[in-house]
């Protein structure tokens, strides 16, 4: 299977923008199945939220050990072939108490095996600063088309530069 040449139609600066001109484009019947967003210059952002000591790296752990545990304990549970129900509950309440104790002890070897490298708790995240909304060359002057009335309602597109 070869893909198709493609070509920028528009460009965006958020993605909800980029969005909605898909979305204009399935409401005029477009084949929106070949069409693509595509995030450019992606930098990476990390954001800061909050500072990290031994109670929320046990916090952390106990919460990212809690549902692992009871989903294990839930799945035993569905084993027992007399009560499946009440033994599946109670095994899977027994496995969120365990999961969230190992989950606990892990997060604070973690914190403690870093030496005070790195005090704080962070999100990562994927930032493009622009949208880039492309068709396969075929279509791409209908897309172009179909898109022009859209920029005329002031949502912020602009044409891509081909």
């Amino acid at each position: 299977m070869t893909e198709q040449p493609r070509r920028a139609v528009a460009a965006y600066e958020t993605y909800q923008e980029a969005e909605r001109a898909v979305d204009h484009l399935s409401d005029q019947g477009f084949p929106v199945e070949r069409v693509a967003i595509i995030g450019q210059n992606v930098r990476l952002v990390e954001q800061v939220v909050g500072r990290m000591d031994y109670g929320r790296a046990a916090l952390h752990g106990a919460a990212s050990g809690a549902l692992p545990g009871a989903l294990i304990g839930w799945l035993f549970g569905l084993f027992d072939w007399v009560d499946p129900l009440v033994s599946a509950l109670l095994v899977a309440l027994y496995g969120l108490v365990f999961g969230a104790i190992v989950g606990a002890l892990f997060g604070l070897l973690l914190y403690a095996l870093q030496g005070g490298r790195r005090d704080f708790a962070s999100v990562r995240s994927m930032q493009p600063s622009r949208y880039d909304v492309v068709v396969d060359e075929a279509v791409a002057d209908e897309a172009v088309r179909l898109l022009g009335g859209l920029h005329a309602t002031g949502t912020g597109g602009r044409p891509a530069r081909t």
